[in-house]
């Protein structure tokens, strides 16, 4: 599985922007995408995850309520619509994707492909 992000970029805090990340090979069989940030000096976070299968969704409590994300199975493609932006959003965002359980969408060892980060700056 390859993952392409896009997205991204510099924002005002309270500002909104959407990443996106399509996968491509095999997309089948419990797949799970998601997103997890890290930012200088801190361990990486979990985000947000979708399962394709099952249609289960998990946020973290730090973004539940700012952020939604949504997938496109046709395109086996999600998006990350980040509203009401704050600069502790600040971070280094990464897809990742994976054949796990609904049980594991938080836990990023259990995701075997990452896509390559995007930065995400929110301005004070």
């Amino acid at each position: 599985v390859q993952l392409q992000a896009s997205g991204g970029g510099l924002v005002q805090a309270g500002g909104s922007l959407r990443l996106s990340c399509a996968a491509s090979g095999d997309t089948h069989s419990s797949f799970v995408m998601g997103w997890f940030r890290q930012s200088p000096g801190k361990e990486r976070e979990f985000v947000a995850a979708i399962s394709f299968t099952s249609g289960r969704i998990d946020y973290a409590r730090s973004v539940k309520g700012r952020f939604t994300i949504s997938r496109d199975n046709a395109e086996s493609t999600i998006y990350l619509q980040m509203t009401s932006l704050k600069p502790e959003d600040t971070a280094v965002y990464s897809c990742a994707a994976g054949h796990l359980q609904d049980l594991d969408l938080e836990d990023g060892s259990e995701y075997h492909y990452w896509g390559q980060g995007t930065q995400v700056t929110v301005s004070s």
